[in-house]
């Protein structure tokens, strides 16, 4: 009778730490939205085109997993900065390990209906970062017009030339 209680103890403890992904996980995921350089304003689109959510960097959004039953989210954002290009990237969901829990205790019930109805079976990244790239003036500069460069991109052989300007 001992050896019974145990294995039933077992069992009960095995089901509720190995849980689907709807009881271990979650459906909406915390996103930390980041630019280099920071301070650009973003948007989140759904894969249906709905404006999710607006802010400018660094900023959390929450996103969902799942986009319905048995399917998966996918966003994009687009960033934008004055005196940066703008910027669209795609922001993909995976498989959740927790969803292949069900395989050793909720089975069927959990694999097949609750964590695909609820989400969980999909995560995000905790962090999505975008490099923005600096823009370039396609307009042509009159050879007698003030040129801002970075001193990386100042030829060595005229560096000698170069006067210092105190603030």
């Amino acid at each position: 009778m001992k050896n019974h209680k145990r294995i039933i103890a077992l069992a009960v403890g095995a089901t509720l730490m190995a849980g689907c992904a709807s009881f271990a996980s979650q459906s909406d995921w915390p996103v930390a939205i980041k630019s280099t350089p920071g301070g650009a304003v973003f948007t989140v689109t759904n894969k249906k085109g709905e404006k999710i959510h607006t802010g400018t960097t660094p900023s959390t959004v929450y996103l969902a997993g799942g986009a319905g039953f048995f399917d998966d989210e996918t966003y994009t954002l687009h960033f934008t900065k004055n005196g940066f290009q703008e910027k669209t990237a795609t922001l993909d969901t995976s498989l959740s390990p927790w969803y292949w829990g069900n395989l050793v205790s909720w089975g069927p019930l959990g694999f097949l209906i609750i964590d695909p109805a609820t989400g969980a079976m999909f995560r995000l990244p905790e962090t999505f970062s975008a490099d923005l790239t600096a823009q370039v003036s396609s307009k042509a500069a009159s050879p007698d017009a003030l040129k801002v460069i970075s001193l990386n991109d100042v030829p060595q052989e005229l560096r000698s030339q170069l006067i210092r300007v105190e603030q």
